[in-house]
């Protein structure tokens, strides 16, 4: 059996984002239920608060001061991303428990990390938040993993909506490889297939599109066919994931006809394409009970 940080922290119940908001508490409160049955072989550890200078690896000091001063006050960065007055705090302890992961892996402590953390990351651009977003958390940990050691990082992400922001922060890097499939003509209306990045980092950037109403079929297929070539030829130190559950068939924000037994075989497919440590990061997913289920299942493969 695999050791597996599982990274969390009760910070993230208190980022508010109102009622009726599908990025809610819940969604964590139902993560931590479903996996209670595998806690005992998972390794349980708290995130830290970073530093403005962690988080300045790809967002720049006016941007951090603006989600710290917008928190303060509690307010809208936009209708869908929203600060409360805890919002900053839980914002710098989601991109910590990435530090935490990876601190924890270099040191041979473990070498897989699930993190559990709200708010999500990937569409915060190095100068924008948005899509329930505030800071890049996958992308501080790309550029974090470099500074203690892994030269070349892959992302994959699986959320079902693109993750524009990770995508901006890594176009020109030939050094960080992005991976991404998603749903067609949804939010935020980026990653198109003919979009491989520029100048040094042409050819560093994939997407995969999958049509509304896609089944576990068209998603294995992609995870099957098409990423083994890419980690083969990058051969990255280390891979992190933007896991995202809301291509599951049971989600409110999305039309994919995903299983949960097609997200434990894509999982287990990324996993067993490489062998070098894994951090995942959450993203998406919606439908909470499900989601709840799929960690466990990701879990479960973690640590087989």
């Amino acid at each position: 059996m695999k050791k597996v940080a599982y990274i969390t922290d009760k910070i993230y119940l208190k980022h508010d984002t109102g009622i009726s908001h599908p990025e809610s508490p819940q969604r964590l409160i139902a993560i931590n239920h479903a996996i209670k049955p595998l806690s005992h072989q998972l390794i349980a550890l708290s995130p830290i608060k970073v530093s403005k200078e962690i988080l300045a690896l790809v967002h720049p000091i006016d941007y951090i001061e603006n989600i710290e001063n917008t928190s303060l006050h509690g307010g809208r960065i936009d209708s869908d991303t929203i600060c409360s007055s805890d919002s900053y705090d839980a914002s710098v302890m989601a991109v910590g428990a990435g530090v935490v992961a990876l601190d924890g892996i270099k040191s041979g402590k473990f070498k897989r990390a699930f993190c559990a953390v709200r708010p999500p990351g990937h569409h915060a651009t190095p100068t924008q938040a948005m899509g329930f977003c505030l800071f890049n958390n996958i992308a501080i940990a790309a550029k974090y993993a470099q500074r203690i050691g892994y030269k070349k990082v892959m992302i994959i992400d699986f959320d079902v909506h693109h993750g524009n922001g990770t995508q901006d922060t890594f176009w020109e890097d030939n050094t960080v490889f992005y991976f991404s499939s998603h749903q067609a003509f949804a939010y935020p209306g980026t990653g198109a297939e003919t979009h491989r990045g520029e100048g040094k980092g042409e050819g560093y950037t994939a997407n995969f599109l999958m049509m509304p109403e896609s089944t576990d079929s068209e998603l294995l297929e992609i995870y099957k066919n098409d990423l083994p070539p890419f980690i083969d030829s990058f051969n990255p130190d280390i891979i992190l994931v933007s896991a995202g559950y809301d291509l599951h068939e049971s989600d409110p924000l999305a039309s994919l006809n995903i299983t949960t037994e097609g997200i434990r075989k894509m999982v287990r497919g990324i996993l067993d394409s490489c062998n070098v440590p894994f951090v995942f990061f959450l993203e998406g997913g919606y439908d909470v009970n499900a989601l709840g289920e799929n960690v466990k299942v990701t879990l479960e493969e973690m640590l087989r």
